[in-house]
C-alpha cells in the first residue's frame, strides 16, 4: 500500500523527522529477518521512543487501516517481523533499557530492545539468573523472545520465556496502553492476558515493558560431548538419561553434518570425529555442589555406555566449555552459509525422537532432499534444516513443501506440534490445519478480532491463507 503525504506528516509529528525513514535502503534493511531469503519492506520505518509515541502511531494506523509490523532484532526464523502488506515497520530499537533489577523480589523490568545476553549478564552480576538462552542470545532481543515464546538449550530444566514473564506493558491496536497482569508469582485474577500475549507474535499488541522472574544463579556445571555411531541411538539415549533420574540443564543433539559444517564456519573450535560417527549429544548438568554434579555425570556415562559410542569428551576448562557452546550455537548460521535452506522447528515428546528422526530421513529420501538435524533434544525440540543443494527451483518451490507437510504430519502423529520455539509467523501458517481443527482456528481468529478488529497489527501471520 502507499502512504500519502498527509499520513506521513502525522507520523513524523509523532516520532520526529530523525526517526521516520522512507528511503529504499532503510526499508529493505528492515524488510527481512533470518527467514530464508524473504524481503518484504515496509512503506515507512518508524523508530518511536516510548509507549506514548507507539500509542499515537497505532491510533493513526487504526484510523486509516494501515498495517503495522513490530520489528525487533530481526533474528527470527519464521518471518514474524516481515511487513507482508507493507505499511508501517515499527522498529523497537530505541526501547532498550534495563529499567530495574529488583534483588529483593528476584525480578527485572526491562524494555523490549534489550539484547537477551546483555540482560543475562546484567542480572548475573547480582548473582541472579535469567536462564532462557536462545542460540541467538548475543543478538536477539528480549521483546522478540516474548513475542515468539523463545526457548533455548536450558529450557528442559528451567523452562522457556513464558515461565518467567510476570507482567507486560502493552499498547493495543486501538492505542490504549495496559498492564496485563501483576508483579507477583501467583495470579488467579481473571483471564491470564499476560500469557495470552506471550507467543502471540506481535498480532495482539505491541509490548513496551516486560517484568521477568529471576532465580538464584548456579555456580558450577559439568559438560560432556558424547559421540554416537548411530544417530537413532543418540536420540534413544535422551529419554534414557531422564528415566535414570537425571535432569540435565542442557541436552543437545547434533548430526555429523551439523558439526562438520560448523567447524568449517567458525574458528577456534576443533572436535575430532571418527569416520563412522553419526551424531553427538552435548550434555550439561549444573548446580552449586561439584561433588553432586560429578555423581550425575557418572550416572549419565552409565546410561550412554549402553549404546555404541566413542570416547566421551569431558570439557575440563571454561575455555573448552565456551568453545563447545560456541560450536553448538553457531550451527544454524553455519548451515545457512553452506546452502539455501528451509528450517523447520519440530517438537515431540522426547521418547519419540528416534521415530521423528527416522521419519524425517525417509521423507527426505522420498522427495530427494538432504536434511541436517540438530536441536534441543532434551525437550524433544528438533530443528530440521532442509538443504536445497542441487535441487531445481521447481522441486524446491513445488515439491519440497509437500515433504515439509509430511514432516509436520509425522510430528503431530507422534503427539508433537509444528513449532517449539521459532513461532508460526509467515512461513508455517499454511500448515496450521495439520495441528488445529477449524474450530480451534476460528477461536484464535475471534481472539485476534477482539484485540484488533481492523486487522492492522502484524497481518498475514499465524493464520492460514484459506480457512
Amino acid at each position: 500500500m502507499q502512504l500519502n503525504l498527509q499520513i506521513l506528516q502525522k507520523l513524523e509529528n509523532i516520532v520526529g523527522p530523525l526517526y521516520l525513514f522512507v528511503d529504499e535502503e532503510t526499508r529493505n534493511h528492515y524488510g527481512h529477518d533470518e527467514t530464508e531469503d524473504y524481503l518484504f519492506p515496509p512503506n515507512v520505518v518508524l523508530k518511536p521512543a516510548n509507549a506514548l509515541e507507539i500509542s499515537a502511531v497505532l491510533k493513526v494506523a487504526n484510523d486509516f487501516k494501515i498495517p503495522v509490523t513490530p520489528i525487533g532484532a530481526r533474528t527470527g526464523l519464521s518471518g514474524g517481523a516481515l511487513s507482508i502488506y507493507g505499511g508501517i515497520g515499527l522498529s523497537m530499537e530505541r526501547l532498550n533499557q534495563i529499567i530495574d533489577i529488583d534483588e529483593k523480589n528476584l525480578q527485572v523490568t526491562v524494555e523490549p530492545a534489550v539484547i537477551t545476553q546483555v540482560l543475562r549478564e546484567a542480572v548475573l552480576e547480582k548473582n541472579l539468573s535469567y536462564p532462557v538462552d536462545p542460540s541467538s542470545q548475543g543478538s536477539c532481543w528480549i521483546g522478540g523472545n516474548v513475542a515468539e515464546n523463545a526457548g533455548g538449550a536450558r529450557a528442559l530444566k528451567y523452562g522457556v520465556t513464558k515461565d518467567y514473564v510476570l507482567n507486560l506493558e502493552v499498547v493495543l491496536p486501538s492505542g490504549e496502553i495496559i498492564w496485563t497482569g501483576a508483579n507477583t508469582l501467583k495470579n488467579a485474577t481473571g483471564y491470564n492476558l499476560t500469557q495470552l500475549m506471550v507467543g502471540s507474535e506481535g498480532t495482539l499488541g505491541v509490548i513496551t515493558k516486560i517484568v521477568l522472574k529471576l532465580i538464584p544463579a548456579n555456580k558450577h556445571n559439568v559438560l560432556l560431548l558424547v559421540p554416537f555411531y548411530q544417530a537413532n541411538q543418540a536420540c534413544e539415549a535422551v529419554s534414557a538419561i531422564f528415566r535414570a533420574g537425571i535432569v540435565p540443564s542442557a541436552l543437545e543433539f547434533m548430526e555429523r553434518d551439523a558439526l562438520e559444517w560448523t567447524m568449517k564456519y567458525i574458528d577456534g573450535v576443533s572436535v575430532q570425529i571418527k569416520d563412522d560417527i553419526q551424531a553427538h549429544l552435548l550434555i550439561e548438568v549444573d548446580g552449586n555442589y561439584p561433588e553432586i554434579l560429578m555423581l550425575e555425570a557418572e550416572k549419565i556415562l552409565e546410561v550412554v555406555e549402553n549404546y555404541k559410542i566413542d570416547e566421551v569428551l569431558f570439557a575440563d576448562s571454561e575455555e573448552q566449555k565456551n568453545a563447545l557452546w560456541k560450536m553448538r550455537r553457531a550451527v544454524g548460521e553455519a548451515v545457512k552459509s553452506n546452502s539455501i535452506y528451509k528450517e523447520e522447528d519440530t517438537v515431540v515428546p522426547r521418547y519419540e525422537l528416534p521415530k521423528l528422526l527416522k521419519g524425517i530421513k525417509s521423507i527426505g529420501h522420498k522427495y530427494g532432499f538432504q536434511s541436517v538435524c540438530y536441536g534441543h533434544a532434551g525437550d524433544g525440540n528438533l530443528h530440521v534444516n532442509i538443504i536445497k543443494g542441487d535441487l531445481s527451483d521447481r522441486v524446491w518451490e513445488k515439491e519440497v513443501p509437500n515433504g515439509i507437510r509430511e514432516i509436520f504430519e509425522l510430528t503431530v502423529s507422534l503427539k508433537g506440534t509444528l513449532s517449539g520455539e521459532h513461532g508460526i509467523g509467515y512461513v508455517q501458517k499454511n500448515y496450521m490445519d495439520i495441528v488445529f481443527s477449524k474450530t480451534h482456528l476460528e477461536l484464535m481468529e475471534r481472539i485476534k478480532f477482539v484485540f484488533d478488529p481492523n486487522n492492522i497489527l502484524n497481518p498475514g501471520k499465524i493464520f492460514p491463507d484459506e480457512m
